[in-house]
């Protein structure tokens, strides 16, 4: 890092915001298409030294500007079925309030090991089965399907606030078991992350775990990556969405593998 500094004289305080900003790019690239995006920026935080708690916080507030960019850019492009979701965002935030208020005092190192077989399953699932999620085969979710997708809207956002990688990859496995393809799993995800991002915030705002400088520097490249992302899946479809949907699970499931060895 010194060398960096010296080589282009900029002050360090400025080479952190720039490096978040960057980090946020490839963030929020990852993250509009299939989630997961907190596997970069949660430990581009955490390089800058701030406490496991303000990062988590920090994070919130750049994942915010990602989520809410993609969001955006897939509602207006009629990618989202927002009869469904408009149904499933008071839970999605609901329990995301939760999930941040547990983080704050349970470990996550139980959790994880449920995280990480749910993982394997649905990786090895897509792996096999590989018309699944490339045909939009859903109808009216009603009756008993809507109150299974509102306990799981509830249980995801719980997770979002209390772990929170992820979030996006189990909110679109989720969509597709209803019968929506990749892409429209992906936009229909992507607005309930959005909800559960801006819940959590909330949270963490209240309790003082947000540095805001690194959050609004993250969230700028969030922005960039997130536009970028979501157009790139709108412009190639479900093939598009697969193929990165496998690449960061795999991804997730190691990097969860071994912060879980790492801490028995």
């Amino acid at each position: 890092m010194e060398w960096f500094i010296e080589v282009t004289g900029l002050p360090f305080d400025i080479l952190i915001l720039i490096l978040l900003a960057v980090a946020g790019a490839f963030a929020g690239f990852v993250d509009s298409i299939v989630g997961g995006g907190g596997l970069i920026s949660v430990p581009a935080m955490l390089l800058t030294n701030l406490p496991p708690s303000m990062a988590l916080g920090s994070n919130k507030l750049s994942s915010i500007f990602g989520a809410g960019s993609a969001s955006i850019t897939f509602l207006r492009n009629h990618m989202v079925d927002f009869s469904l979701v408009r149904k499933l965002l008071p839970f999605t935030f609901i329990g995301s309030m939760i999930g941040t208020l547990a983080v704050v005092s349970l470990p996550p190192l139980y959790v994880k090991p449920i995280i990480i077989i749910l993982l394997v399953c649905v990786t090895l699932f897509v792996v096999f089965k590989k018309d699944w999620g490339e045909v939009n085969r859903t109808s009216a979710v009603v009756g008993k399907a809507l109150y299974i997708c509102m306990a799981f809207a509830l249980g995801i956002g719980a997770y979002d606030g209390f772990i929170g990688p992820g979030t996006g990859t189990f909110l679109i496995m989720g969509f597709i078991f209803t019968g929506f393809d990749f892409l429209h799993a992906s936009a229909n995800a992507k607005v309930l992350n959005f909800t559960s991002n801006v819940a959590s915030l909330l949270v963490f705002l209240y309790l003082g775990h947000v540095n805001i400088k690194y959050g609004l520097a993250t969230g700028v490249g969030q922005i960039i990556g997130a536009y970028l992302g979501s157009h790139l899946a709108i412009a190639k479809g479900s093939s598009l969405v697969r193929v990165v949907f496998l690449s960061v699970t795999t991804v997730m499931l190691l990097k969860l593998v071994y912060d879980y060895v790492s801490t028995l």
